[in-house]
């Protein structure tokens, strides 16, 4: 039986508290950890430790993405499965950065990211009503699909060098700069000064202004309505 904080007979530690809202919100702790890796890449990309720290904070998110599947109906072991690998390749390409090292970690945390999306999108379609963690779920969704399609664009610039260009001319664009741009793609706002010039790339930033328009059309409204739904009961 759920008992409430003021019923248990002593008042519970700041970690009890602190593990009950992880298990009951775990979306929330996954939007609060991707949001806060957006804000400190400005500071971390130009330093000369910034690509491990960046790495770390991927892992961090990866850990985090893992424990939030677990309250979804999707599989946990087939996240746990595709999140080893992802964070082998991660820390591989630290010390090794040849471009098929770095591309193969890339592409597993863009795999990882989109399995999340899915788990995460399963768990807001999973019942008739609107829970306080779903609707932060629609918020680490949608981060979680900027940073799978961001990371798509990293592997592809490895792969096919100079894929996009920007004010200064094609070259290889940097983890914020790609993340602005799928960002900008994915809310199909177009505010980014980075765009995509090599078919492959041209054809990847296509299916993410699709699957941008598909979220906001079959999660986001569906949510809303349910929310109407259940207001006016």
């Amino acid at each position: 039986m759920t008992m409430l904080w003021e019923d248990l007979k002593e008042p519970p530690s700041r970690s009890a508290r602190w593990k009950a809202t992880l298990r009951k919100q775990p979306s929330a702790f996954l939007l609060a950890v991707q949001i806060l890796v957006i804000l400190l890449l400005p500071f971390l990309e130009s330093s000369d430790y910034g690509r491990a720290v960046i790495s770390l904070l991927s892992l961090s998110a990866l850990i985090t993405a893992v424990f939030t599947v677990r309250s979804t109906p999707a599989l946990t072991w087939l996240s746990v499965t595709l999140a080893l690998p992802a964070a082998v390749f991660e820390i591989w390409s630290l010390v090794d950065d040849r471009a098929v090292i770095v591309a193969l970690a890339h592409s597993f945390l863009a795999v990882f990211y989109f399995y999340t999306a899915y788990a995460l999108i399963s768990y807001m379609f999973e019942d008739a009503w609107v829970t306080k963690d779903e609707l932060f779920a629609v918020g680490a969704c949608f981060t979680v699909l900027v940073f799978a399609f961001a990371y798509v664009f990293l592997a592809i610039q490895e792969v096919y060098p100079n894929s996009f260009t920007s004010f200064d001319g094609p070259g290889e664009r940097t983890f914020l700069e790609l993340l602005y741009y799928s960002g900008a793609n994915l809310t199909s706002v177009g505010l980014s000064d980075v765009g995509p010039i090599r078919p492959e790339a041209r054809a990847m930033g296509t299916v993410e202004q699709l699957a941008g328009v598909m979220y906001v059309a079959m999660v986001i409204s569906r949510l809303v309505a349910l929310t109407v739904m259940r207001a006016r009961q």
